[in-house]
């Protein structure tokens, strides 16, 4: 098993520290941390009542093409699901710090966390329970309040430092979690590092073998809303087809299942065909964006950077 090791600190919102740059996190070092924050508890709070967060959820997926992943059949699915979830005050803290600071991310954070509900119920076996359990503590890019946001908000290509410090979010996450949840091996936390983890090992941070079906759910939902996102980065988004035949590169490369890029298809098309009968096109009709910056590392050929959107 692979340990990862902090190339940057990790702070919380009130800019705390956690954990200093070099560290390895060890069971031990995890557990440390942990105990000097035991008896600490945490209100929660219904998730769809803190805030704006109903109406803001609601007003997005009735935008395209949302509103056609969720008809209303499955918004009244997911609305139901979400009613069940409570969050911690930190967790919550961080959506607040964000609405504020960096829209895009507060918007993404919870349309993903919409699109995983619907996902999981197909694929995934006792999957109201599993996505409870899932969202319970989580946000997939939570980590991010320990990127500065004139990284997150640039429009120019990142430097090289630039873009680690960005990677850095899913440790800082998974610090962040195990610390508040006071359980590093909770699911939140696994999610919160391995979001950006691909089945054939390509991902960051460790480059490990994307495995849970959960995990890889929200990784598809993060990357699919990344792409279709107005960013500083590029002039336009993706349009909905060339987002979704983005996703099936990605599939037939082996990056993710076909199940999960089959599903996120299905609920794209108006009649929902099933796993069994939904029918992927492997045909390129889409157009990339024009002046898309993703994946371009400045002083660097463009052509040795990657350009997966997330």
């Amino acid at each position: 098993m692979k340990i990862p090791k902090l190339d940057y600190p990790v702070y919380t919102l009130d800019k705390r520290l956690l954990l200093p740059a070099g560290k390895l996190l060890t069971p031990e070092t995890l557990d440390t941390l942990i105990s000097t924050h035991n008896g600490t508890s945490y209100e929660e709070f219904p998730f769809l009542e803190y805030g704006t967060v109903y109406k803001d959820i609601l007003h997005w997926i009735q935008k395209p093409p949302y509103n056609i992943i969720f008809d209303k059949r499955e918004k009244r699915a997911a609305l139901r699901t979400m009613e069940k979830i409570r969050l911690i005050k930190p967790v919550l803290e961080s959506l607040d710090y964000f609405k504020k600071s960096d829209f895009y991310t507060y918007r993404h954070i919870l349309l993903v966390f919409a699109m995983a509900t619907i996902l999981s119920q197909d694929l995934l076996e006792n999957s109201q329970d599993r996505v409870i359990e899932a969202m319970a503590g989580q946000m997939h890019d939570f980590g991010k309040i320990n990127v500065p946001l004139q990284i997150l908000k640039k429009s120019n290509p990142l430097t090289r430092t630039d873009r680690n410090i960005l990677e850095h979010h899913t440790l800082a996450g998974f610090v962040l979690l195990s610390y508040y949840l006071q359980d590093f091996r909770s699911f939140p936390a696994r999610i919160a590092k391995e979001h950006h983890e691909r089945r054939d090992g390509s991902g960051y941070p460790l480059g490990i073998p994307l495995r849970d079906r959960m995990v890889e759910i929200i990784s598809a939902c993060d990357i699919y809303d990344a792409l279709l996102s107005e960013r500083p980065y590029r002039l336009t988004p993706y349009d909905n087809r060339t987002a979704l035949e983005e996703i099936t590169r990605m599939a037939q490369g082996g990056q993710l299942s076909w199940e999960v890029v089959t599903i996120l298809v299905s609920y794209n098309r108006k009649d929902k065909p099933n796993i069994v009968e939904c029918k992927v096109s492997t045909e390129k009709r889409g157009t990339p964006p024009a002046h898309n910056l993703y994946g371009v590392i400045a002083n660097e050929d463009p052509s040795t950077s990657g350009h997966e959107d997330t």
